[in-house]
């Protein structure tokens, strides 16, 4: 055993020396190509000299990052993530500056701008120097996870009850955001995700379930989370009760959905027994949290959310290399939005201004923190994690769901699948990892695009309001004045503007292909009367619109050429809204009961053939309302757990095919997987010296292979297999 403690401890030593040897020849390297470094005194070194200058130096780096830089990311911890990645440079750069002043007789000198740029070279260089001895040692790597392991073992043993018995299985739901049924198995089918098509060939099955209609994160993740979608209608509704809009990723909003939720169930969600929720919209009852919206609006120690970031950014190497990756996606996003422009590809939208930081934020930053958390989930036991990779919705709503910038993104979660199902190996307890999506996407050119005027402007016309001279010269735009005059008995002549009686101007909110219409001047929900007498136009307007496929007021489905169904004549309701596919008069008529629910709510057209539809949104890959894939996300789990069964019978009509319904119904799934790991989820030890989010985060900088910078647990998880970048 001490031989055994020996070697390790010997081998350790060796990959310390080789990083600090390799930093050394990096500094002089450094030294010698930039004219504002030098690692020698005014009146010249030997050799010799240079070179223990040079090593002096490089060790003083690697000690201060080790030391000082955790301390520097928990004193920035409530910096958004944004800044604090932007930082890095800065921060290393500064660590850097100090290093060289403890440097004997002044010999090293640097100019600032100078020190950001050797600071992270030298960042780079360690970490991939200690990632190759890693590889090149693979068996030290497992040795130290199985190490890691037996440790939290051991704490379980001595934080259990005498005779207790092993830890039961614990679950890990992993929601690839905005992916498909159709899309996951094409992916897998085409070798552009080998990780999931591998799971898929032997140890998993897979199975679509239905959205209602909100087909969107902020609906179907509440409901998977805290089992109720409830009054949710879409991604941004109107209030009338109180005269506010309610988006689903605001942070108070999220905060107030997910408050109702658990008042309405009784429940405090899907991972209150020793769960962990990462990157979501909703904690899910979680204790341990980090980059949980609903409650990033607190602050104090409250909020646990923002402690991931310091689990990740507290590495400098991990630090640098997310922010490396973080400039290399904006300019690849720069490159791809030129390529699409000069091939002239459509449908197409704006992809400048800020979104190359949001996609580049979402793609690297969100994904290495929320893996990184995930990882040191399990290593720490936790009973459930729920984790949230939402790359590939943030590219697909600007790139489009099909080609090749979101097929790189699906390698890249593929990759990360990988690294997450090596490091389950060495969990203290058994892993069941569960794949699941919360919607899909649907192609298709914008309603701007197509028409050349956005939903607002055509209500606005519809009701006699003035509108921008652009949208007023379109056709949809002309005919809406058209039929306003009609309405109003008025002479249709040139440069005659149509002003009705009225009160506030209409609310009109878009998310993704279904729109809200809200009247703040009539109170409760308007009826079709009410509504008619106001603006007389408006209706048939809308209904008749080539853009759009149907509307929803008080009960009834308007369609196309004066068409009209009862909710409550469900052979009806289903035949006007066939085109749609099956359950589309179930979703509608839930929708239609909520309290919250708009005054006219719009989908637009949907094209069966191709799929596709018209987002009200900039989007040309969207998701929201009814048609296509956006409605038929998938939910994939080891054959270990029972088959998901159909969800419950949302009304009457025709028989529930056999398929999941709604996000409440793969809620009871997951709970139903949890309970069958013999018997309730246990933590396998209790939190020692902290809360169990602090013990995640010690789990995750915890260095796995070497020394020097790019030792912690995600650089080294990465070497085991394929960079997830």
């Amino acid at each position: 055993m001490w031989r055994g403690r020996w070697r390790t401890l010997g081998s350790a030593l060796v990959r310390v020396i080789l990083v600090w040897a390799v930093s050394t020849l990096t500094m002089l390297a450094l030294a010698g190509v930039l004219p504002d470094f030098r690692l020698q005194s005014g009146d010249g070194d030997s050799v010799t000299e240079i070179g223990l200058t040079a090593a002096w130096g490089a060790g003083a780096f690697g000690l201060l990052s080790a030391l000082v830089w955790p301390v520097l990311v928990r004193a920035l911890l409530l910096v958004p993530a944004l800044v604090l990645g932007l930082l890095v440079f800065f921060l290393n750069g500064s660590l850097l500056l100090l290093a060289l002043s403890l440097i004997p007789s002044g010999r090293g000198e640097v100019a600032p701008e100078t020190a950001v740029v050797v600071a992270a070279v030298m960042s780079a260089v360690a970490s991939a120097t200690s990632t190759a001895l890693a590889v090149r040692d693979d068996e030290a790597y497992r040795r130290r996870l199985y190490r890691l392991a037996d440790r939290r073992r051991r704490r379980t043993r001595r934080g259990s009850a005498p005779g207790a018995g092993p830890a039961a299985p614990g679950l890990v739901f992993l929601q690839l955001d905005g992916v498909g049924y159709e899309t996951l198995r094409r992916a897998a089918g085409s070798g552009l995700m080998p990780t999931v098509a591998g799971w898929l060939d032997g140890s998993h099955r897979i199975t679509p379930w239905r959205t209602d209609w909100s087909s969107q994160t902020g609906a179907s993740q509440l409901g998977i989370l805290h089992g109720s979608t409830f009054d949710v209608p879409a991604f941004r509704w109107y209030e009338k009760d109180t005269g506010e809009v309610v988006v689903c990723n605001r942070p108070t909003s999220a905060a107030e959905l997910q408050r109702r939720a658990i008042a309405r169930t009784g429940d405090g969600g899907l991972l209150t027994l020793d769960g962990a929720s990462r990157g979501n919209l909703f904690s899910g009852g979680a204790d341990q949290l980090a980059l949980v919206l609903s409650v990033s609006a607190r602050r104090g120690r409250a909020n646990r959310s923002r402690a991931g970031y310091f689990a990740y950014f507290c590495d400098p190497a991990n630090a640098v290399r997310t922010a490396l990756s973080f400039v290399a996606e904006v300019a690849r996003e720069i490159g791809q939005s030129l390529r699409a422009r000069l091939r002239g590809e459509r449908p197409r939208v704006a992809r400048g201004g800020l979104y190359p930081l949001i996609r580049a934020f979402a793609t690297v930053v969100e994904r290495d923190v929320v893996v990184a958390a995930v990882i040191g989930d399990m290593l720490a036991g936790r009973a459930a994690i729920y984790a949230d990779l939402v790359a590939y919705d943030e590219v697909a709503h600007h790139s489009g769901p099909h080609g090749r910038d979101t097929d790189r993104v699906l390698a890249r979660l593929d990759r990360s699948l990988a690294l997450i199902a090596r490091v389950a190996e060495h969990a203290p307890r058994e892993y069941r990892i569960v794949l699941l999506s919360d919607h899909g996407q649907s192609p298709g050119e914008t309603f701007l695009g197509r028409y050349g005027l956005t939903l607002k402007d055509l209500v606005r016309a519809g009701c006699g309001l003035p509108v921008s001279r652009r949208a007023g010269r379109t056709r949809s735009g002309a005919e809406a004045r058209a039929a306003v005059l009609a309405a109003l008995h008025r002479p249709v002549e040139e440069g005659v503007e149509a002003h009705p009686e009225r009160g506030p101007d209409p609310v009109v909110l878009a998310s993704g292909n279904l729109g809200l219409i809200s009247f703040p001047d009539l109170p409760g929900r308007a009826s079709r009367e009410r509504i008619e007498r106001a603006h007389p136009a408006l209706l048939g307007t809308l209904a008749n619109h080539p853009g759009i496929g149907f509307l929803l007021v008080d009960g009834e489905v308007l369609g196309p050429g004066g068409r009209a169904a009862r909710l409550d004549d469900p052979g009806a309701a289903e035949e006007l809204l066939a085109r749609f596919g099956p359950g589309a008069a179930r979703a509608v008529r839930r929708t239609d009961a909520f309290p919250h629910v708009a005054d006219v709510m719009v989908n637009s057209a949907y094209d069966p053939l191709t799929g596709s539809v018209h987002a009200f949104e900039e989007q040309i890959g969207s998701h929201g309302g009814l048609g296509g894939e956006q409605g038929h996300p998938f939910l994939m789990w080891p054959t270990e757990l029972s088959d998901p069964a159909p969800g419950p019978d949302p009304g009457p009509g025709p028989d529930p095919e056999p398929e999941l319904v709604g996000a409440e119904a793969v809620h009871e799934v997951l709970r139903r997987w949890l309970r069958e790991a013999d018997g309730p989820q246990v933590p396998v030890a209790p939190p020692v010296g902290g809360s169990s989010a602090d013990l995640a985060g010690q789990l995750v900088q915890e260095p796995l292979r070497g020394g020097g910078n790019g030792g912690s647990l995600p650089s080294a998880g990465v070497s085991a297999r394929d960079e997830i970048r």
